[in-house]
């Protein structure tokens, strides 16, 4: 006659609570996990757009220290993209008006001034447009994205980039300017307070002499 082994409640209790323990320790680390990517990513977020506000606070301040005859229209142009990064980093999650300074902003070029001494530094005159549009591509024949939106310049040096709120770094966009229909195929490598922020040396290839915002600008997605 066989005999069947039995556990006793205790034991029965135990394995049970065991259980238990294991699975939930098990969801508190996938939680724990989760929140520490979702924490990371906000804080890339917030660092973009800090430093996307110091660049612009800290251009609008080189101006009012050494303005010239077009100050006030970049100024003006500037406060509008301090406000709304101000806006984005509210609706971010972000301390509102956090700044963080970027170690590779230079002082932006300025439109020389007649009769203006040529060794000032504020008068340094911006290199040549191109004639021909920068880019090869057609524009119209990629994603439109931003319907409506302006773009201006951030103040930053370096070989032509864009920054942006709303697309990832390693994106390319293509801006082109309507009133000139000059292009400029660039990648995203920031955050911005807008949809395309285009730095000094992209700006440079699709701007109008004497003119520091693009109000009717073509905005594509093209990689």
């Amino acid at each position: 006659m066989s005999r069947r082994r039995t556990v006793s409640t205790k034991k029965k209790l135990a394995l049970l609570v065991g259980a238990g323990l294991v699975a939930g320790g098990g969801a508190f680390a996938m939680a724990a996990t989760s929140n520490a990517a979702q924490t990371a990513a906000d804080s890339t977020v917030c660092q973009g757009l800090a430093t996307a506000l110091g660049n612009n606070q800290k251009f609008i301040a080189d101006q009012r220290a050494a303005p010239d005859a077009q100050s006030a229209a970049r100024i003006a142009n500037r406060d509008a993209v301090v406000a709304q990064i101000k806006v984005q980093q509210e609706a971010s999650g972000c301390m509102v008006g956090e700044s963080a300074q970027d170690s590779q902003i230079t002082q932006p070029v300025t439109e020389p001034v007649p009769g203006a001494e040529s060794s000032s530094p504020a008068q340094t005159a911006p290199p040549a447009a191109p004639d021909a549009p920068a880019d090869p591509g057609v524009p119209g024949d990629g994603q439109q994205v931003c319907d409506g939106s302006t773009v201006t310049l951030s103040g930053e040096g370096g070989a032509p980039a864009a920054s942006s709120n709303q697309f990832p770094a390693g994106t390319t966009l293509r801006v082109t300017n309507l009133d000139n229909n000059k292009s400029t195929t660039v990648e995203v490598t920031s955050v911005s307070g807008s949809c395309a922020l285009l730095n000094n040396a992209a700006f440079e290839q699709v701007r109008e002499p004497g003119k520091f915002l693009i109000r009717r600008a073509l905005i594509e997605k093209v990689g």
